[in-house]
């Protein structure tokens, strides 16, 4: 998972240095609104919400809900 991520974002920089907008934007779009659905669906399915655990919530907004 954060390979991935961390792969499309080496990718978005090599194409905004190349000079090529439309596909740095189309790669952070099909990369980071994935990862945003998935941290919502983790936080929403499993109720990290309604417990009293901000870490929880942090590292979901972070991105790094998974590794929870």
């Amino acid at each position: 998972f954060m390979s991935e991520t961390a792969a499309a974002l080496c990718l978005s920089a090599w194409y905004h240095h190349a000079g090529d907008r439309m596909w740095q934007t189309l790669t952070l779009l099909f990369a980071l609104v994935p990862c945003a659905l998935v941290q919502l669906s983790l936080v929403f399915i499993h109720r990290d919400v309604s417990r009293d655990r901000p870490l929880v919530l942090l590292l979901h907004l972070l991105q790094l809900g998974p590794l929870v």
